[in-house]
């Protein structure tokens, strides 16, 4: 036992340690796997939170992660969504300790700001039983993402929460809270073209992931020596690898 489990209040200390906080089931498919990797490598390799108001200057902190327990209250069964973003927070150093190891909001003091299904099939309860547990958590943006329309005509839908802890869906797939939007895009991500869910920054633009960013910076210093190149009547050298 941890020392810090060992200071926990007895009650409280068996209740976790009898906690299942993974089951090792795999995740439901492949394309749900790329997107989660998508969402997730873009906003560490190339998003910084706005800041916050009592501590406009300090950069903040966040935990993206996927498949992980969300534990809202000792005695019930967690939420595990396909994706969750939660700001001024962050892991435990010592993440392998069993008080550690998932997102217990009772630790971590907060419900993440968002949480999103990616529906694959028609058994998910994404709009029932999901639904109002999300509200009832307190997630103020829950996003459900149907590409293959399982679920209805709408391929994306952001509920924001409202008075009564209840959701209305927005008209726009803004995150305001966030200083975030989403966008349905066409393009390549780890070798397969296809349609992805993709994050926008406040001013609208796509956040790229590391890859990307490398491939933009690669591109502007062709565009660049191209263009000396054209200036000098030299030709352009190519970078040597």
């Amino acid at each position: 036992m941890s020392q810090a489990l060992a200071e926990i209040p007895d009650e409280l200390r068996d209740i976790i340690e009898n906690i299942v906080t993974e089951d090792d089931e795999p995740v439901d498919n492949l394309f749900s796997e790329k997107q989660q990797t998508l969402l997730k490598r873009s906003l560490y390799s190339s998003w910084t939170p706005p800041p916050s108001e009592d501590k406009p200057k300090q950069r903040r902190k966040f935990l993206a992660a996927a498949n992980v327990g969300i534990f809202f209250a000792v005695h019930e069964q967690p939420l595990v969504p396909d994706f969750f973003l939660s700001l001024d927070v962050e892991p435990h150093q010592n993440w392998y300790a069993k008080e550690h190891r998932t997102y217990f909001v009772w630790e971590f003091g907060k419900v993440p700001e968002f949480a999103l299904e990616i529906v694959s099939n028609r058994k998910g309860k994404d709009l029932t039983g999901k639904f109002k547990d999300y509200a009832r958590m307190g997630v103020n943006y829950y996003v459900v993402y149907d590409p293959q329309k399982h679920l209805g005509k709408d391929k994306l839908t952001v509920y924001e929460l409202g008075f009564g802890k209840r959701y209305r869906p927005r008209k726009d797939y803004q995150l305001p809270e966030l200083g975030l939007s989403l966008k349905i895009w066409q393009g390549e991500f780890e070798g397969h073209k296809n349609t992805w869910l993709r994050w926008l920054d406040a001013k609208g633009r796509l956040i790229p992931t590391g890859e990307e960013r490398a491939q933009q910076a690669e591109a502007e210093v062709a565009k660049l020596r191209a263009e000396l190149a054209r200036q000098t009547g030299k030709p352009a050298k190519k970078r040597s690898k």
